[in-house]
C-alpha cells in the first residue's frame, strides 16, 4: 500500500515502436501470463476488473464499430508495455442503432473518463442513475461500481480512457503516470477533487470535445509513428480542461487526525479479513509506515480501535485465521496452517493457540471437526 504521492513529470514521452495495423473490428482480448489482471482488496471485499464480454460480443456480431488501444486487459489493438505507461485502455465506439446488450455493473482499476459525443445513454454509479446526453462527461474513480446502458446501449458515439493511478487498497494516494506534464499542484488538485468530490457527470465544453476528437484520431491511426506523442499531448490537454471544468467544486478534506485514524481502521480491518495480509512480515515500524504515520500514533489509534497494541492484534488475527483453517480444512497439517497464518514456528504457534483457545491446535480440530 503506497501512501506517498508520485508527481514526477517529464516533457519527454516514452518512446514506442510502431505497431502492426489490424482492422478496426479485429478486437483482441488476450491477457499475457506475466500480466495478471489488477485486483483490489478492501476490508470486506476483493474486486477484479471488468471482463468487457458484452462489448467484445457486440463487436464480434458487427453491432458496433469500435477502435481501441489496450495494454492487454481490455479489448483493442495491443500497445507496447512501454508506450504511455499507466494508460490501460483508450478508444471509442460508434453505435448507429438500438442494441440488445448493455454493460453489466463493473469496476476498473483506474480512473475512467467517458465522453458521450452524440446520442444518449443511461449511466449508473454507486446506485445513482443519470441520463447521459450529447456533451456529457462522466468520471468513475478507481474500483468504483458503475454501469452503462441500463438495460441496453443506445445509438451514439462514445469515447473512453482508463488511467491506472496505482490504487489497489483503500485510501491509497493516486500515482499519476510520469508522461503527464501538468504542474504537480494541478495534478494534486485534480486528484483531490476526484477523490473527495461526489459528482460523477458534467456538461462539457467544446474544448473537451476537441480533446477527445484528437484522442480518437490517435487511436484510429495508431500505426503512424508519431501517434504516441500526439496521444500524450491530447490526454494532457483533456486533463487541463477537466480541471477547469471541476474548478467550481470545493471538496472538503477530512480533518487530518480523522483521516489518519480512518487509515489505521482500514489497515486493521484488512488484517482481520484477509489471511494473506497477516502472512506478511510485520513489525510496529512497518505497520506505521504502511499507514503513513509514526509508531506512537499507530499504537494510539490501534488501542482506541481494537483495545490492543498493533502486534498483539496482529497475533490475534493470525490465530483467528488459523482456527478457521483448522475447522474448514482438515486435510492441512497443523504446521502448514501455522506457516500460512504467519507464524515462523509451529511450537510458538501451539503455545499462542492454547493461550487463546484453551486447547491445542490438534485438540481444537478434534473438537470442531470430529477428525482424529
Amino acid at each position: 500500500m503506497a501512501y506517498r504521492t508520485n508527481f514526477e513529470t517529464s516533457w519527454r514521452v516514452e518512446p514506442t515502436r510502431v505497431l502492426q495495423f489490424h482492422p478496426a473490428n479485429d478486437i483482441e482480448h488476450h491477457v499475457p501470463d506475466h500480466q495478471p489482471p489488477p485486483i483490489y482488496q478492501n476490508d470486506l471485499e476483493r474486486h477484479e476488473i471488468d471482463n468487457c464480454l458484452p462489448q467484445i460480443e457486440a463487436v464480434r456480431r458487427g453491432l458496433i464499430e469500435m477502435h481501441a488501444l489496450t495494454k492487454g486487459h481490455y479489448p483493442g489493438k495491443r500497445m507496447k508495455s512501454n508506450a504511455l505507461p499507466g494508460l490501460s485502455s483508450v478508444g471509442f465506439w460508434n453505435c448507429r442503432r438500438n442494441q440488445d446488450w448493455g454493460l453489466d455493473p463493473h469496476r476498473n482499476e483506474g480512473m475512467e473518463i467517458v465522453f458521450q459525443e452524440t446520442g444518449d445513454n443511461t449511466f449508473e454509479v454507486d446506485g445513482r442513475q443519470h441520463e447521459l446526453h450529447a456533451g456529457h462527461l462522466t468520471v468513475t474513480r478507481p474500483w468504483q461500481l458503475h454501469q452503462l446502458g441500463k438495460p441496453h446501449i443506445l445509438p451514439g458515439r462514445l469515447h473512453w480512457l482508463i488511467l491506472d493511478v496505482g490504487v489497489r487498497r483503500p485510501n491509497q494516494i493516486w500515482q499519476w503516470p510520469s508522461w503527464l506534464v501538468l504542474d504537480p499542484r494541478d495534478l494534486s488538485s485534480l486528484a483531490r477533487r476526484l477523490r473527495l468530490g461526489t459528482r460523477s457527470v458534467w456538461q462539457t465544453t467544446p474544448s473537451v470535445r476537441d480533446a477527445f476528437l484528437e484522442i480518437s484520431h490517435c487511436v484510429k491511426n495508431w500505426q503512424d509513428g508519431r501517434m504516441a506523442s500526439r496521444l500524450a499531448v491530447a490526454i494532457n490537454r483533456l486533463l487541463v480542461e477537466m480541471l477547469d471544468l471541476m474548478a467550481e467544486e470545493t471538496p472538503r478534506e477530512p480533518p487530518e487526525p480523522a483521516a489518519r485514524r480512518r487509515t489505521v481502521e482500514w489497515f486493521l480491518r484488512d488484517l482481520s479479513s484477509h489471511p494473506s495480509s497477516c502472512h506478511q512480515f510485520w513489525s510496529l515500524e512497518s505497520m506505521a509506515a504502511e499507514c503513513g504515520i509514526g509508531i506512537t500514533t499507530m499504537a494510539k489509534y490501534c488501542r482506541e480501535l481494537v483495545n490492543n497494541g498493533p502486534m498483539a492484534y496482529l497475533n490475534l488475527c493470525r490465530l483467528e485465521h488459523a482456527a478457521r483453517e483448522l475447522r474448514e480444512q482438515p486435510h492441512r497439517s497443523v504446521t502448514e496452517i501455522a506457516m500460512r497464518a504467519g507464524f515462523n514456528s509451529s511450537q510458538y504457534f501451539a503455545t499462542c493457540f492454547r493461550k487463546r483457545f484453551n486447547a491445542s491446535p490438534v485438540g481444537y480440530r478434534q473438537n470442531h471437526t470430529g477428525n482424529a
